[in-house]
This record gives structure tokens, sequence and C-alpha cells, in this order.
């Protein structure tokens, strides 16, 4: 599945790095702890998290993430949106909260 998929499936809103759509999704890690993620996600995976400062980029773009999806209509900081559009990695934004995008997520990557 292509991250342009998983917005329009999921009607995510997209925020910044528009030019990274076309990247694979491999699967999907959920954490808010940046040293839990930077150890254990694995490159092509969907980030899903509620943190939204610049270290975030940091991390998705070390781990080769796929995107990363904010929950709650949480919106990342202007460096961090700044750095996405740079690294062509997209930032993401859902009303749904944690539990239910990651169960609509774990669907779409298992059906």
């Amino acid at each position: 599945m292509k991250v342009k998929e998983l917005v329009e499936k999921l009607n995510l809103t997209v925020i910044s790095g528009e030019k990274g759509l076309d990247r694979d999704i491999d699967g999907c890690y959920v954490s808010d702890l940046l040293s839990d993620v930077m150890g254990n996600a694995d490159m092509g995976n969907v980030w899903v998290t509620l943190q939204t400062h610049k270290n975030v980029m940091a991390i998705a773009s070390l781990k080769e993430l796929s995107c990363v999806v904010f929950v709650k209509n949480l919106n990342p900081a202007e460096e961090t949106i700044a750095q996405s559009n740079e690294e062509d990695i997209p930032l993401l934004s859902t009303s749904m909260q944690t539990y239910e995008v990651v169960g609509k997520i774990y669907n779409l990557l298992n059906s």
C-alpha cells in the first residue's frame, strides 16, 4: 500500500511532505516515546503518534519511515513541517484517537 492510498481510505489530512505520498507502507508502529520508535520501528512503517515537535522528523528520517500520522487533530510545529517538506516524508493528521486509527490501519494492511 502507498501512503496516498492510506490518506484516501482513512480520509487523512496531508499537512506536508506531499512528494512522499508514493512511499510504500510495510507496517505500522505506535508510540509516543521517541527512543522506543528509534529502537523498534522498521523502515517503511507508518508512525502513529501525538508528538509534534521537530524531533519527530529526526526519528522519521533516521528510521526511513513512510509517514507520520498525528492523532486527535494535532498539528506539528512549523520547523517539523519544513523538515518534512525537505525530506519528502508525509505528515498526516486525523481526528481519530490512536486506538481507532491504528485498528483501521491494521485492517487495511492485513486484508
